[in-house]
């Protein structure tokens, strides 16, 4: 297999069933969207925009028991209905090896990829693989000479294109080879990315099970010995940070990020680890536990740069403009070149720098090795290592890991962007069951014993183990480098998605059609030159200089200008982006999405008060707003009348049923448990608690529980016996066992017993609606649901309690009492009311956001209800419109058949056909005094529910989908997924969709939308394009406003600079007849003095301070962009026509001498069309210059209205009367007053011809253009599609 260079290669087809794998029907992404792969390169610049990799440590688990999504996905998946795969002649020889999106985001995201079939087979012999359709090549000596000569012949062009092209390289290099035996192998994703990666080959000598793990969970199958052979050698692919090992079997390549021990199954025998040994050979496996993002050297960022197409053009300019004796100019844009290629380096050199530093992370661990406590450098860790989490060096987790012994309090907002710490406990045999690494999700059960890499250590602690001094709170590794969730997350920044923008694929259109009128002009003027008979090497130089002049070499950078302004002005707001092409997508949104808490409403529940239910008589009593009214601390001030236990269970319950936890003397967890707490004024001490080990009595495990404590003056109990011995014992409530609050249960418990007693007590908090299930029904009171459907509607957070009484409570009964014997046959006691408000500035925003005819949708977590009420307040939802809800009247979200009923919150008799999510028309009785009448009912709104939403995508038709999509003002009970799932529907009916948030369950939804702005400051705002370090909605409009005014001043300065190109193009045109030219100075003026000023401060003007109601175009291909800006070229003409025609009858006309060696440019045709284009560069700039509603008045742009006075200052001075020595360098002639004053006339006639006609002219012509071709072509104007779906509904 010996060849030149490298030597052989890999070009397979994938099979029929992987191919179709990586398409899904009804994804956003449909053909149109598939089509920007061919159009756009350099959409590739964008710093983070990837899908979501790996399962997000808490923000799933909450909702891991509702079915997964059915078919999308936020990030990649894409759809064709015309290709059939089964035709092996569509199939090109040249085509990609493996043509997949990002294999680690298939594995992580999908159980399904494109390298591995995961289905339900367990084997897949040699025989069948080799039966899959597969196109294989090597490198070919012949073509690898070939490819030699052709770079060597054209001088290096043929290496540029080929670098551009590399299938062209392919298809002359490679030719067919087995895999098992390939050297190289090209990847290629959906979007046309191609890579060319070598295969790595290490000896190896352990049989095939030691690599991959298969089937079912990832669990290893059991392999006979032929099933199972020795490798000798382990072919490695790391693409993309993911490494990839060839499988001898099943004769392709496979991840091993899901890659699990089949000895995972028993907690007790993974505590001993690993040996050296096992180490070794995993570590050649899965390589080292470190993020290491590769860094480019110097050179090697200067070569890319340098090879790009628009430096590879710039670089040819400057060899033209050299041969052509234009010193001066070639030396200027070679340093203007060179400073934005180092500008350029350095930035990237800057930004992966700190991006290096962020994922690196090594430190020495303490790790058990072959049966003895070692410390290692953390990079040397592999899967299975057993090492020490309560290490005082260690900070953060080296890697994912199981905990196996102690607890530990850690802080993800790294990668949730959640800044609650979350508590850890050790995995039992059970959970360990049900660890999949291969799943879409960690299982929830999972999660609470994961520890993810990245995360920082609040506290770990070891277990309180009296009898054993050795004791320390161990971890499982189970995964390392880049296959963790932090290492999914670089990656995904690393590698983002390509943005298909309209703006960018329709610039590079514009642009080759520009190249096209220059090759014409390049051909006329060839043609003009042969027949004055100039020397060969002027007519050439000539000749390609006019495609210099007609694609600037500016250009480019003039795309950047207006983005880069409101970068800035965004980052004094102190509104950061590291993705700056979104911020002119942000000026196209459609709709916009918020989370509500900590978005619209505060990030804390404050405690309104406890209504409880007062025995006798079961009935509430009235609001207790603090302790002393809830529970009187003295016998004076209490009501005879009112039995007090259930005050004393409520406050019971606020005091124990909790997961807070103390760290440095404070307390740390979930907010609304800290307020309940806080409410209650108690105090707290954290236990421990050590479990019996195998082999010992459960009596013999030690506890020393958690205990809460009274405030002074409550110290004790005044409804015990006065004479009685317990009447002078502090309450001590010692809280023996907890039971986490689940959130398929929706609710939390614990056991708790008084110092002293044999007896204990339950208490029991969670969602009203959970509580029916475990309470006896003789103690809900009669207007149970009146009075919690009263503070839900009002936007009200309620929390239910119950209780009951253990008798004989010993720590046997206890440790053996399951969840479902403690939490049943409860007595409710009653509920804790939480008030949610509203930020201060949310319901302005809101309000301006609708009277911008910007759709806002609120998508939450949380109760419907409570959803409605803040939705309402914050004028998301219209007060005094309908709000339908659906719920099921038949079947549940998983009944394929099921119904829904869709019923107005306010008045059920009011409701939706659900076949059309129309009205229907109310019943005859129906009392129309009501407020909700049906003179509103054609402005209503609808409210859906997440296991509603998730069996409309699963089950809905297509068209109820979309109505609900358009009429959905409020998604509640949402997962994390099915909030990037909504934000996909939304975008696949033609919505731009933007999203703000700031928790883990927004990461997903905020990467899916156009447009993510997190409000998070923790390090997971990497997640989102944008990050407001103002904790409120005001960003938003901020963001729209920027982006509208970026999307406007992109398109004003690509019209600037096609005119400008359009305008010297004519001038050289004109010249070019009689074999002259521009001055070397002329141009410099031109390019340095006129256009690069004005191009750059065109782009400083602000945004305009009010959202107006209708959008930019972002189309520039569109009538409305290239009628006007073709109009203005057509006057350009025209003007420069006049005067060149007007100079030639003059009687001082100096004509060109003709030299066929050089260009001639000193002559009267040359000063008066250069001066005549100074005055059109400068004006056509005040055409040019957008102001309302997008932007501020030109007026207000201080430094471009100084540059224009300036500008028109020595223009004028030029015309008119110029130093000598000015005169010389400009190689200017003598012309008359007469015909100066009619340059300047002509000028200005031309200026307001430019003026009117971009105000009042072409608009119009563009009208009647766009009716002309509806006309014509005999189509409809093409609408976006939710706006077709909504006039459908209102009619």
């Amino acid at each position: 297999m010996s060849s030149v260079g490298r030597p052989s290669h890999d070009y397979r087809r994938p099979s029929q069933e992987s191919r179709r794998s990586l398409y899904r029907r009804s994804s956003n992404f449909s053909e149109s969207g598939a089509s920007f792969v061919n159009d756009v390169e350099m959409a590739q610049d964008e710093m983070f925009s990837g899908p979501m990799s790996e399962s997000v440590p808490t923000g799933t688990s909450a909702f891991a028991h509702r079915r997964g999504r059915s078919d999308s996905n936020a990030s990649f998946a894409y759809f064709e209905d015309e290709r059939d795969y089964d035709s092996e002649e569509e199939w090109p020889e040249e085509e990609a090896v493996i043509d997949e999106e990002d294999e680690q985001e298939r594995r992580e995201l999908h159980p399904d990829d494109i390298f591995e079939d995961n289905d339900n087979s367990t084997e897949v012999d040699s025989e069948e693989a080799s039966q899959r359709p597969t196109r294989r090549f090597k490198s070919s000596l012949i073509g690898f000479a070939v490819y030699i000569c052709i770079c060597v012949l054209t001088a290096g062009l043929g290496y540029l294109i080929f670098r551009w092209l590399p299938k062209w390289y392919v298809r002359i290099v490679g030719r067919s080879t087995p895999l098992a035996k390939c050297d190289w192998v090209v990847v290629e994703n959906q979007w046309g990315e191609m890579v060319i990666q070598d295969v790595k080959k290490v000896e190896f000598g352990q049989v095939v099970s030691t690599v991959f793990s298969t089937g079912a969970k990832g669990k290893l199958q059991e392999f006979d010995e032929y099933d199972d052979p020795i490798m000798d050698e382990l072919c490695i692919l790391d693409y993309r940070y993911i490494r990839f090992c060839f499988h001898p079997v099943k004769d392709k390549f496979m991840p091993g990020n899901s890659w699990q021990d089949s000895a995972w199954t028993d907690t007790t025998a993974v505590r001993s680890g690993i040996d050296s040994d096992e180490q070794e050979i995993r570590q050649r496996i899965f390589g080292g536990n470190v993020i290491d993002i590769e860094q480019k050297t110097t050179g090697q960022l200067l070569m890319d740069e340098a090879f790009h197409p628009f430096y590879v053009f710039q670089i040819a300019s400057l060899f033209l403009w050299s041969v052509d004796e234009y010193y001066y100019y070639a030396a200027c844009i070679f340093v203007i070149s060179l400073v934005s290629i180092t500008t350029t380096l350095v930035e990237t050199k800057a930004t992966m720098k700190r991006l290096r530093e962020i994922s690196r992370f090594e430190c020495d661990i303490r790790v058990l090795r072959s049966g003895f406590w070692r410390y290692v450098d953390s990079g040397e860790l592999v899967p299975g290592d057993v090492y020490e989490i309560t290490d005082p060096n260690l900070g953060q987790f080296p890697c994912d890991s199981l905990l196996l012994s102690g607890d530990a309090i850690v802080n993800e907002s790294m990668l949730t962007g959640e800044s609650v710490p979350v508590s850890k406990s050790p995995i039992t045999d059970e959970t360990l069951e049900l660890l999949d690494l291969a799943a879409l999700n960690i299982h929830p059960e999972v999660a609470k014993h994961m520890l993810f890499s990245g995360t920082k250590i609040v506290r770990a602690r070891r277990p309180q183990d009296d009898k054993n001094d050795e004791a320390a709170a161990l971890a499982l590794v189970v995964r390392t480098g880049f296959n963790t969730t932090k290492g999914a997350l670089v990656r995904s920044m690393l590698f983002p998605k390509p943005s298909g923008f309209k703006f960018y694929r329709d610039s590079f259109r514009y642009i080759s059609v520009m190249a096209g009128i220059a090759g014409i002009g390049f051909i006329a003027s060839f043609v003009n030159f042969i027949r004055l008979g100039l020397a060969w090497h002027l007519i050439v130089v000539r000749a390609l200089d006019l495609i210099t002049i007609v694609v600037p070499p500016a250009l480019p950078a003039t795309l950047t200008i207006g983005t880069n302004f409101a970068l800035s002005r965004l980052k004094k707001k102190q509104i950061f982006c590291i993705s700056p092409q979104r911020v002119n997508v942000g000026g196209k949104i459609d709709v916009m999405c918020f989370d509500k808490t900590g978005t619209l409403t505060e990030e804390g529940l404050d405690v309104l008060g406890v209504r409880v239910v007062q025995r006798p008589l079961n009935r509430f009593g009235e609001m207790s707003s603090d302790t002393n009214s809830l529970l009187p601390g003295s016998s004076i001030d209490r009501d005879p009348t009112v039995d007090y236990n259930a005050n004393k269970a409520i406050l019971y319950t606020m005091a124990t049923c909790h997961s807070l936890r103390i760290v440095d003397g404070e307390f740390i967890g979930d907010p609304l448990d800290l307020k309940m707490f806080e409410y209650t004024g108690w105090q707290y001490e954290e236990g421990s608690e050590r479990t019996a080990a195998p082999g010992e009595d459960d009596e013999d495990a030690s506890l020393s529980p958690s205990v809460a404590r009274p405030p002074p003056g409550m110290e004790f109990d005044l409804d015990e016996e006065r004479d009685s011995p317990n009447s002078r014992r502090a309450i001590e409530l010692g809280v023996l066992k907890q039971f986490e609050f689940v959130a398929q249960l929706r609710r939390a418990s614990v056991i708790v017993r008084q110092f002293g007693d044999k007896s204990g007590d339950v208490y029991v908090k969670g969602a009203p609606e959970a509580m029916k299930d475990i309470c006896r029904p003789e103690s809900f009171p009669p207007d149970y649901e009146d009075l919690l459907a009263h503070y839900t509607h009002r936007g009200f957070r309620v929390i239910a309690c119950a209780t009951k009484h253990i008798f004989k409570l010993n720590w046997l009964k206890m440790q053996k009492m399951k969840r479902d014997e403690a939490e049943s046959n409860l007595e409710f006691v009653g509920f804790i009311i939480f008030e949610n408000k509203l930020k201060d500035t949310t319901a302005g925003i809101i309000e301006e956001l609708k009277e911008a005819n910007l759709r806002t949708v609120m998508c939450t977590g949380d109760n419907i209800l409570t959803a409605i009420s803040v939705a309402r307040e914050s004028g998301v939802i219209d007060p005094t419109a309908h709000c339908f809800v659906p719920h099921f009247a038949e079947g549940n979200a998983q009944t394929p058949l099921a119904r829904l009923v869709w019923e107005s919150v306010n008045n059920p008799v009011y409701q939706l056909d659900e076949n059309t999510l129309k009205p229907l028309p109310p019943p005859p009785d129906h009392d129309s005094s009501l407020p909700y009448d049906v003179s509103n009912l054609r402005n209503y709104s609808a409210a859906i529910s997440g296991d509603v939403f998730r069996w409309m995508v699963d089950f809905a038709s297509e068209k109820v989908m979309r109505e609900m999509l358009v009429i959905g003002q409020v998604f509640a009970r949402m997962s994390p997924d099915e909030k990037a799932e909504m934000i996909e529907k939304l975008q696949s009916i033609g919505y731009c969709a933007g999203f703000c948030g700031d928790g883990a369950n927004d990461c997903g939804a905020l990467k899916a939308a156009d447009v993510g702005i997190s409000l998070s400051e923790a390090e997971a705002s990497v997640a989102a394009p944008f990050t407001s370090r103002v904790f409120d909605i005001s960003c938003v409009p901020e963001v729209i406003r920027e982006g509208r005014a970026a999307l406007v001043t992109s398109f004003s300065c690509f019209k600037y600079m096609s005119l400008y190109s359009a305008i010297q193009f004519t001038s050289v045109s004109f010249l070019y007849a009689s074999a002259s030219n521009l001055g070397d100075f002329q141009f410099l003026y031109i390019d340095l003095l006129l256009i690069l000023p004005i191009a750059i401060f065109m782009g400083w003007t602000g945004p305009y301070p009010e959202l107006a109601k209708k959008r930019p175009t972002a189309s520039l291909v569109s009538r409305k962009i290239l009628t006007p800006l073709l109009g203005q070229i057509a006057i350009c003409i025209l003007t420069q026509a006049i005067a060149w025609v007007v100079v030639r009858q003059q009687p001082w006309y100096k004509p060109p001498v003709l030299d066929k060696e050089h260009s001639n440019s000193n002559n009267s045709e040359n000063s008066t069309l250069f001066l005549l284009s100074c005055y059109q560069y400068i004006l056509s700039a005040v055409v040019l210059s957008v102001g309302p509603p997008f932007r501020e008045s030109m007026a207000r742009n201080l430094p471009f209205v100084a540059t224009m006075m300036v500008a028109l200052g020595i223009s004028s001075y030029m015309l008119f009367d110029p130093a000598p020595w000015l005169y010389e360098l400009m190689e200017l002639t003598w012309m008359s007053e007469y015909f100066r004053i009619f340059i300047l006339v002509l000028a200005t006639g031309a200026f307001a011809c430019s003026y009117l006609s971009e105000k009042l002219l072409f608009p119009r012509l563009a009208g009647i253009v766009g009716r002309l071709k509806l006309r014509l072509s005999g189509k409809q104007k093409v609408r976006k599609e939710y706006k077709v779906i909504l006039e459908g509904m209102r009619t």
